[in-house]
């Protein structure tokens, strides 16, 4: 994909981030609304909602785009020498530039849209960057890959789709089967904020960056919101919503909405040792600043296996 882009189309620009009505959740007048079907009382592992309805947007999301976690993961890669495996893959965001690196990977993804997507990215590469790549498409709770890794990580936070503590430990003994003697895991989860689990105005739709500009000439603004929160069983409802500007005028509405677990600091690492895992690390960011040096930051987990 090439670093240069055309002109931002300035009138659909600032057409997208006119207001709109309907940030309750409710459509606007004029547009049309295109929904993922709702996730069953048991989701799937790193997709509790069905990726297609954002899939094409998902690399030009800007706090996607722009996340600055990419660097982190890469260096823990080749710290380890791999292979790796990456649980929640999704487009190869950071898969593909890990590969580029010379490692070894394996994806794991139970998402095909996300995985055609990342297959379509890898067919652009150089032989020897797609010859470093295999993608599975599986569960994160049981796999069985017949490999073992020195490294596991979990980008972005694939593993609060998990809605149950079953469903966790699950996750995290699969992957403690599949690691090396010694080998490494990075849980990457974010920290909650209390303002975000308690605060009326995440209850309403609210922008998460700029609108971007697709090929074909789009523009798309993105917005959030909690739909609702279970705070005894630690999950938030969440919406992601997109504004879709046509070239020819038209508009739509598409939603993206998906269950998420919560876990504090105390809770993942019980749940670490539960699984056979002893802590090395714990980062408040993707810099390696330690836990509690900014709030809320993350919680990035650097585990051996025990």
């Amino acid at each position: 994909m090439s670093d240069e882009t055309e002109k931002p189309d300035q009138e659909a620009i600032d057409a997208a981030r006119r207001e709109v009505k309907g940030r309750d959740g409710s459509t606007p007048p004029g547009q049309t609304e295109t929904r993922a079907p709702e996730p069953s009382s048991s989701p799937p592992s790193d997709s509790s909602a069905d990726y297609r309805i954002d899939v094409e947007f998902y690399d030009h999301v800007v706090p996607y785009r722009d996340r600055a976690d990419v660097d982190f993961y890469v260096e823990m890669a080749k710290a380890t020498r791999g292979p790796v495996l990456e649980i929640g893959c999704g487009t190869g965001r950071v898969l593909i530039p890990t590969a580029r690196a010379g490692v070894e990977m394996v994806g794991l993804d139970l998402s095909e849209a996300m995985l055609s997507e990342c297959r379509r990215k890898l067919a652009s590469e150089p032989k020897d960057v797609q010859a470093r790549v295999r993608l599975v498409r599986g569960d994160m709770r049981d796999f069985e890959l017949k490999s073992e890794f020195a490294l596991a990580t979990t980008p972005f936070r694939p593993f609060q789709h998990l809605l149950t503590v079953e469903d966790q430990m699950a996750c995290l003994r699969a992957i403690r089967r599949h690691l090396e003697p010694n080998g490494m895991l990075v849980l990457d989860i974010f920290n909650p904020s209390l303002d975000y689990l308690v605060g009326d105005k995440f209850l309403t739709e609210t922008d998460e960056g700029p609108p971007f500009e697709m090929p074909d000439g789009r523009v798309v603004l993105r917005r959030h919101r909690l739909a609702s929160r279970d705070r005894f069983a630690q999950v938030n409802d969440v919406e992601l919503i997109y504004y879709v500007t046509h070239p020819d005028g038209r508009e739509e509405r598409r939603v993206h909405a998906f269950p998420m677990r919560y876990l504090f600091r105390y809770e993942a690492e019980h749940l670490l040792a539960r699984c056979g895992f002893a802590i090395e690390e714990l980062y408040a960011d993707y810099d390696k600043n330690p836990f509690g040096s900014q709030s809320p930051g993350e919680l990035i987990f650097v585990a051996r296996k025990a």
